[in-house]
């Protein structure tokens, strides 16, 4: 399937000179979504995955149907003071300014193998984030796999030498 069939492009938006790429129409989309989805659970498939991790939000909409379709877990990397028992947390830079991700301390066994998904490679800034909270918690990053992947703004870089799958690549 072509996935960018299924993505908006909106100029300007949020600010002058930006093209946000707008997932909305593939989740509307019940087969399409469907088949985006089938297509990271197809990369897991000889990676022994035991677990999906997801950031904050739309890293839940793309790991936990990843998730139940394997039939494993899902943890949620949140934002600072929304998981409600004891965390582990990581601060990382975006455009404007800094930001801090969360985990559970339980949500991850050592040696589990985990693959980190989310519906946007960028900077990388916060995928860096969420594989470092699995690491320190003894995790094996065996993976990671986005619906997009912005190539102009070196994400891939910040997370070198972990296998990366995206669905659609944009300049």
């Amino acid at each position: 399937m072509d996935i960018k069939k299924h993505i908006a492009s909106i100029e300007n938006y949020p600010s002058e000179g930006i093209v946000f790429r707008d997932i909305s129409p593939l989740l509307a989309d019940g087969q399409a979504f469907k088949s985006a989805i089938q297509e990271i659970v197809a990369f897991c498939k000889d990676k022994e995955v035991e677990m999906i991790v997801g950031p904050e939000a739309r890293g839940f909409i793309v790991g936990c149907p990843v998730a139940y379709e394997m039939g494993i877990g899902f943890a949620p990397a949140r934002k600072k003071g929304k998981l409600p028992r004891e965390t582990i947390e990581k601060s990382y830079g975006l455009e404007y300014g800094d930001d801090v991700l969360q985990l559970h301390k339980d949500a991850i066994t050592p040696g589990q193998r985990i693959l980190v998904c989310d519906d946007l490679l960028a900077t990388g800034g916060t995928i860096k984030a969420t594989i470092d909270l699995i690491e320190e918690l003894g995790g094996e990053v065996v993976g990671t796999a986005f619906f997009i992947e912005l190539l102009s703004l070196n994400g891939r870089e910040k997370i070198e030498g972990y296998d990366i799958l995206s669905l659609a690549q944009y300049e």
